[in-house]
């Protein structure tokens, strides 16, 4: 079994002294990084999402709230075995949208006993190239208030049409990055955060309201989010007393666990969902 790299002895190079603020990079350049990640990829199925739910749900499409153009669209599954409400999962999309890869991991995931509802930051669209991926990360990117009230308005679909106990945000790559800023935005209202390689931030003052527990997986070989960033960020977390956990896999890229395109890596996938697993299950139980 693949383990991540936890201790990374003599890779960590740090731009700036450890209590400096450093700047964050903007919207154009993760936008870039981003594609460059992906260049030539398509949002072929992977592995990870072709297995079927442990259990049988009860899935469908919703509105989940409203904007003052359109509806908010998204996919909520249930286990159709619930009796008592479930703890609530809100599962952000990769930077190719809410595809039906997406789908089948909210499937997979409501199998092990989640309500979960699977957002759409796209407002409908999805892409089928790199190009059509970038386009809409691009215009997303440009909207953080935007898409910070979707996923509010996601948190409260789920409190009041699950009644969803307790409630985490998980997400891939662009997800994984709006899956943080959830927990900081929302704060003692998000339960837990799962984010798998997604932007991070390391700034002592945007990550001091971030309450819920995370966990972070991140891969050794991402040229997008670069080893001393996420092993600052790992510092600055623990430093500042949160509970967290910051694993990277080593020898695997950008996107290794994502459930659509073509650096998919079966092994570090696969450990990686076991450990969100347990990692929702000690939080939201």
């Amino acid at each position: 079994m693949r383990q991540p790299l936890i201790v990374l002895l003599g890779l960590t190079v740090l731009a700036c002294a450890p209590d400096e603020e450093p700047a964050e990079p903007d919207a154009a350049s993760a936008v870039a990084a981003t594609a460059a990640e992906h260049a030539g990829d398509e949002p072929d199925a992977t592995p990870i999402s072709e297995v079927e739910p442990a259990s049988e749900v009860i899935a469908r499409d919703v509105a989940y709230g409203s904007t003052a153009a359109r509806n908010l669209n998204g996919y909520f599954v249930l286990p159709a075995d619930v009796i008592e409400p479930a703890p609530g999962v809100i599962m952000i999309h990769e930077w190719w949208g809410l595809n039906d890869n997406i789908r089948a991991m909210a499937r997979r995931l409501a199998g092990e006993g989640y309500a979960v509802l699977a957002i759409d930051l796209y407002g409908g669209q999805t892409g089928a190239t790199a190009a059509e991926a970038e386009r809409l990360m691009a215009a997303l990117m440009s909207d953080r208030q935007g898409a910070l009230d979707n996923i509010r308005q996601a948190h409260g679909f789920l409190e009041r049409n699950a009644l969803a106990p307790r409630i985490a945000t998980l997400g891939w790559c662009l997800g994984g990055g709006w899956s943080l800023e959830a927990g900081i935005e929302l704060r003692d209202a998000v339960d837990a955060v799962v984010m798998f390689y997604g932007r991070v931030i390391n700034s002592d003052g945007q990550l001091a309201p971030l309450s819920a527990p995370l966990l972070g997986i991140f891969a050794e070989l991402d040229e997008s989010i670069p080893l001393g960033d996420v092993t600052e960020f790992r510092r600055r977390l623990r430093d500042l007393g949160k509970v967290s956990e910051v694993l990277i896999y080593s020898d695997v890229e950008h996107a290794f666990a994502n459930p659509s395109g073509a650096a998919y890596d079966h092994e570090a996938a696969t450990e990686a969902w076991a450990t969100a697993l347990e990692f929702l299950d000690t939080w939201l139980r």
